[in-house]
């Protein structure tokens, strides 16, 4: 007998503008709803009343609860390919091709909201006259409305999928549940590779109810015309709605990368880092790596970089330093937490990679190359006659007579004068395809990490690594990060902007509160990472870089380690503590380094950068500015001016 999802008593507001409406209108769809895979006796009660309220809202015909099954991700995957959302990729093991509608490419920020009750919760309190950029806030009340401006009916004709997802590994201490309700296929099979998904979540969940809600719809145009039926969206409404205060997420419009995949930014760093902050942890936007040198000794490194800087490249570093050896336990998301021996420890919370697929090659990242090619889907790549994927970089492989057609599926060649893939394209891999994964990747007491690596694209002024002073000195290191803009977002050019720690799109509270949560982890008994910042992108006078990158990063990190060690291998300067002459190993380089250059410090160049950081400081974050912070700022300024 099929399953039929029965009235629920428990209604939150913002699912109903009127109340008055729960025994009639709306509620009258919940009835006769057929449960098409799974049962509703393997769902807690507190699920089950989520899963009633959004039928109740959404209307979809019927209802899947998903359980992470191969069988289970064959149906839909075949579902897909006859929807024309994907392409099988015959060149590979399981890999698929998505072309999305072509104004649903990116995370749309500027449509990305944190709701609380008072404003200062959420965000900052711009200068007057500026535009805030540490996140944006919506009201309580706005959200409801927004919310019934988009989602009653919204998934008529469609199946609600229930995907229940672990961040971490399932039952770890370190870990969190969510539960994603979707109208995609696509965004189901995305979410089984990117997160633990399936029956051992509802299993956990028997044990532990506290779940992330997450709603997700690709949503229907207010014309009820859907543009391209093998990728609907609704791009002129599309928003992203967090509500910390109930661990709520709420995406409308959008079925691509982080706008749907609800458990990857919306949850690891949003709604992640407002429970971190309230737990006393930390969630964010960095790299996990382990690294052994020569003498068999391991440690462990974060670090933040903007989107498309360069962390997956960093994660699967093959070294070209003889006898060192890199392990990745995550490209871009970390949760760290102390443990009970004063030890910071971090899991990656994630279970896949959704990397920037152009610019990965050979040449530049072989691991990413040889992880990518099985049980992958790729989107808005372009594709090749011999079945299989083609984007910017992969020149040197790409077979003689090989046709291939554009991410927006016209035929292209090296003279159209147009990329082939999309600058955001993507791949979306298992990580435990990864050759050089990990060993303790998964282990639920997560890694010792012993440096914290802060960095962004500078082509002029900033050197290729410097060590902060103290931990105080390094939050502001993170709190003044500055980057070139990156494909990742809506953004255009080459504008060098503010990113604090890699955050900027992705806080899930006010931006003070959080540089004052990173500064209360320095505490009695505490053995605190050392904080460095890197910049492997700084440039000579004629646009070539001044440092090779890619597998010569090792030296850098190297160093990082003799540091971490205490060895006597720097000097001080006007912004921290750099490389002495002979501390960055440069032996049996192919490529002749500027030392000189790749490490100069321009009065005048940071004495616009102390300015420029200040007047960011005094117009974006103002008052909620820490005291200590503010402090680093004045002692970097002097220090400076005595150059």
């Amino acid at each position: 007998m099929p399953e039929f999802i029965e009235k629920s008593n428990v209604l939150p507001t913002y699912l109903l503008k009127n109340k008055a409406q729960t025994n009639f209108g709306l509620y009258n769809h919940i009835r006769g709803v057929n449960i098409s895979n799974g049962s509703l006796s393997n769902l807690t009660s507190n699920v089950k009343a989520f899963v009633e309220q959004a039928v109740s809202l959404c209307q979809p015909d019927q209802v899947h609860i998903c359980d992470g099954s191969d069988m289970e991700n064959k149906l839909l995957l075949k579902q897909l390919v006859e929807a024309g959302t994907i392409v099988a990729l015959p060149k590979y093991e399981n890999c698929w091709l998505a072309r999305t509608n072509p104004g649903d490419v990116a995370r749309v920020e500027s449509k990305t909201f944190i709701c609380t009750e008072e404003k200062h919760e959420a965000i900052t309190s711009p200068s007057e006259g500026v535009k805030g950029t540490l996140g944006n806030w919506i009201s309580p009340n706005d959200m409801e409305e927004a919310v019934q401006q988009r989602f009653p009916g919204c998934m008529k004709g469609r199946t609600m999928y229930v995907v229940p997802f672990s961040m971490g590994p399932v039952g770890s201490p370190l870990s969190k549940i969510g539960i994603e309700l979707t109208d995609s296929a696509y965004v189901v099979a995305s979410m089984r590779i990117m997160t633990r998904m399936g029956k051992s979540v509802l299993d956990q969940l028997q044990k532990c109810e506290e779940f992330v809600k997450c709603l997700h719809s690709v949503g229907t145009p207010a014309s009820g015309v859907v543009e391209i039926p093998s990728w609907p969206c609704d791009p002129e409404r599309t928003i992203i709605l967090h509500k910390p205060a109930e661990n709520l997420i709420v995406s409308y419009g959008s079925g691509y990368g982080g706008n749907s995949l609800l458990g990857k930014k919306c949850f690891a760093l949003r709604i992640g880092s407002t429970i971190a902050k309230r737990e006393g942890w930390l969630a964010e936007h960095m790299l996990i790596l382990g690294i052994t040198n020569p003498a068999g000794e391991k440690k462990y490194i974060t670090a933040a970089f903007p989107s498309a800087c360069g962390k997956t490249n960093l994660a699967m570093l093959s070294p070209s330093l003889a006898n060192y050896k890199v392990e990745c336990v995550g490209d871009d998301i970390a949760w760290m937490k102390f443990d009970n021996n004063g030890v910071l420890r971090a899991i990656n919370p994630e279970n896949g990679f959704f990397g920037v697929a152009p610019g990965t090659s050979m040449e530049t990242n072989p691991i990413a190359m040889n992880t990518v090619f099985k049980n992958t889907l790729f989107t808005n790549v372009a594709s090749t006659s011999d079945g299989g994927v083609y984007w910017e970089g992969m020149e040197s492989s790409l077979a003689p007579g090989v046709q291939i057609t554009d991410w927006l599926g016209m035929p292209w060649d090296k003279n159209s004068g147009r990329p082939a893939a999309h600058p955001n394209s993507r791949f979306c891999t298992p990580a435990s395809q990864c050759p050089i994964i990990d060993p303790a990747w998964e282990d639920p007491e997560g890694v010792p990490i012993s440096a914290i690596l802060f960095g962004g694209r500078r082509p002029a002024g900033v050197p290729l690594v410097y060590e902060a002073n103290s931990w105080e000195h390094g939050v502001f290191v993170g709190a003044a990060m500055r980057s070139e803009a990156t494909a990742a977002a809506e953004f255009r050019g080459k504008v060098i902007m503010h990113d604090p720690f890699a955050m900027r799109p992705f806080f899930g509270y006010n931006f003070g509160d959080y540089l004052a949560h990173w500064l209360s982890m320095d505490k009695s008994g505490r053995s605190l990472p050392k904080i460095f910042h890197i910049n492997w992108f700084r440039k000579a006078s004629d646009g070539s870089f001044l440092w090779p990158g890619y597998g010569e990063n090792s030296r850098v990190l190297e160093w990082i380690l003799k540091r971490v060690d205490n060895e006597p291998c720097y000097v001080d300067s006007p912004i921290g503590r750099m490389p002495t002459k002979d501390g960055l190993n440069l032996s049996g380089m192919s490529t002749q380094i500027d030392v000189n250059r790749l490490f100069s410090l321009e009065k005048d160049f940071w004495t616009e950068e102390v300015k420029a950081i200040s007047t960011y400081f005094e117009t974006q974050v103002g008052a909620d500015l820490p005291p200590a912070v503010n402090e680093e700022l004045k002692s970097l300024e002097r220090r400076v001016a005595e150059m």
